[in-house]
């Protein structure tokens, strides 16, 4: 089986306002358990607290939910079929009793796991997985998922204890890919899914409780969870700190077990206390055009704006090292990397002359990004590698990622943008990866306008060829040329790969592992004291 990786996804905003409006204090009168839990842990209970940066910006149902916060914590509210460790990606059996069995080349079939119960005490029966499924594929729903499996043509219950899927094609990613459809009450989500968005029931191993917006989500242990990853305390807060300062002082005050996204400012102070360590991601800094707008319809200028970009030096300055500039589309730990054939180092010289070539001796635009505390160290640093430039001149805007997006980018309202982004989320195969940005609707059209194109459509052949390839060399052959050619027309494309500082206090916590990607998991992980 392929590893995964696990985590943030900016940039997707789903039903943000709607959400919003209905969750100040919700709780889950579904699951059987009232919000007094004393999620904090009160005297004989075992909790596990952590600091969570982002905010809840959507809500959980896993159909739509598209929020970094959410999603995390739906890793341990939901199950798929099959799941995967979000520390080791590691691929497990959740709700499948076995491995996938492949019939034939389009043709796979998959054993539920017995005695398997939602928090709402109902079983999990073949209709809810069959309604799972569909619901994703179906394209009214405008899930963020369907993208991820295109390749189901239907889904059947093959008796009261199997599921057979029906391909349209061979796809030997099968095992692993369905991970990425969560498994829900068909009866709840069914009735009111703004209701089931705000108050998941899942069959993981924690319940949810309750979330407060720019507070906590609070969840407790299911007694009834009979899969790999039993919950091991009795309670489980998420506070949800986005300022800073505010998860450093909470980790240094022993208020939380652990924190995620640690200021790279801050990491060695709090060395010296608690356990730190970065891990590589693939989680990227993007530069994005529009590319209906010129003069960034031409390649020209946009290859020119990375080459006039001194990444090097904005990473040791911003970042204190803790990234790598860009050499391919993914990270070069990635166990499929290929290095790009264009790589943009720092080359002034280079950029001046592409855009004499385009014909640009005035060049003005404002560059949006994103309000993320790292973003918006590393962008006045880009504004002066460009401003370095003759007849260049870039202002600059941080945005709320709602704003940015909902307001600008999917308006078709902007020229440049800088944002974060992290498919790894969902997989780390590069079928994957590269088609979040680089198929569908949503980036390639919407987005950075790019689908009218020769290349454009070049690419698809790409992809399309590395999924349908009879062996592995064929596939890396074509994901080669996938790679090359997003890396010399740069309609999005990254700029660093971030390294990810996550804290821990190992006296408070057993088996805890900081993630590649930014996020906490408390799968497996057990509070001591």
């Amino acid at each position: 089986m392929e590893r995964r990786n696990f985590l943030k996804i900016s940039g997707m905003i789903g039903a943000a306002a709607v959400f919003s409006s209905t969750l100040a204090a919700c709780s889950s009168g579904d699951t059987g358990t009232s919000t007094g839990a004393d999620a904090s842990g009160a005297a004989g209970s075992l909790a596990l607290t952590a600091g969570i940066s982002y905010a809840l910006s959507t809500g959980f149902d896993p159909m739509t939910s598209s929020g970094a916060t959410p999603f995390a914590a739906n890793m341990h509210i939901f199950e798929g079929l099959v799941d995967l460790h979000p520390a080791t990606r590691e691929p497990y059996l959740a709700l499948a009793a076995a491995d996938p069995k492949q019939v034939n080349d389009t043709t796979w079939e998959v054993e539920l796991r017995k005695d398997a119960k939602f928090h709402n005490g109902e079983p999990v029966t073949v209709d809810d997985v069959v309604y799972s499924f569909e619901r994703v594929l179906d394209e009214k729903n405008a899930s963020l998922f369907a993208q991820f499996i295109p390749f189901i043509k239907s889904v059947k219950a093959k008796g009261d204890s199997a599921v057979t899927f029906t391909l349209n094609y061979a796809f030997p990613l099968f095992p692993t890919r369905i991970s990425v459809v969560k498994v829900v009450p068909k009866a709840v989500a069914s009735k009111d899914q703004a209701g089931f968005d705000a108050k998941p029931i899942g069959s993981g191993p924690y319940k949810f409780v309750s979330a407060t917006k720019d507070d906590k989500i609070e969840f407790a242990k299911f007694a009834d969870y009979n899969g790999k990853y039993a919950a091991k305390a009795d309670t489980m807060t998420w506070f949800l700190l986005s300022d800073a300062a505010a998860r450093v002082t909470a980790m240094e005050s022993g208020r939380v077990a652990a924190i995620e996204d640690v200021p790279y400012l801050d990491v060695d102070r709090l060395k010296s206390k608690v356990n730190v360590e970065s891990v590589q991601s693939f989680g990227l800094l993007f530069l994005m055009f529009n590319c209906e707008q010129k003069p960034f319809t031409d390649v020209r200028v946009r290859q020119a704006l990375h080459y006039a970009l001194d990444t090097e030096s904005i990473i040791k300055t911003a970042l204190l090292g803790n990234a790598k500039a860009a050499t391919s589309y993914v990270q070069d730990t990635h166990p499929q990397y290929v290095k790009a054939d264009t790589v943009y180092t720092y080359d002034q010289a280079k950029a001046e002359s592409l855009l004499k070539e385009a014909g640009v001796t005035s060049l003005n635009f404002e560059l949006l990004t994103t309000d993320t505390s790292w973003v918006k160290d590393i962008a006045p640093l880009m504004l002066e590698s460009w401003n370095k430039l003759p007849g260049v001149t870039v202002t600059m805007q941080n945005l709320q990622s709602g704003a940015l997006y909902a307001d600008n980018v999917d308006a078709g309202k902007f020229t440049v943008v800088a944002a974060p982004g992290d498919p790894s989320v969902f997989g780390n195969d590069l079928d994957l990866l590269l088609s979040w940005f680089y198929r569908g609707d949503v980036w390639p059209k919407n987005r950075f306008r790019w689908t009218g194109t020769a290349e454009y459509k070049e690419l698809q052949k790409n992809l399309d060829a590395a999924v349908k390839a009879k062996d592995e060399a064929g596939a890396k052959a074509a994901w080669a040329k996938a790679i090359n050619l997003v890396a010399a027309q740069v309609p999005l494309y990254p700029i660093l790969h971030r390294q990810l500082p996550t804290a821990w206090d190992s006296a408070k916590l057993d088996a805890f592992q900081p993630l590649p990607t930014t996020g906490i998991s408390f799968v497996g992980v057990a509070p001591k004291g």
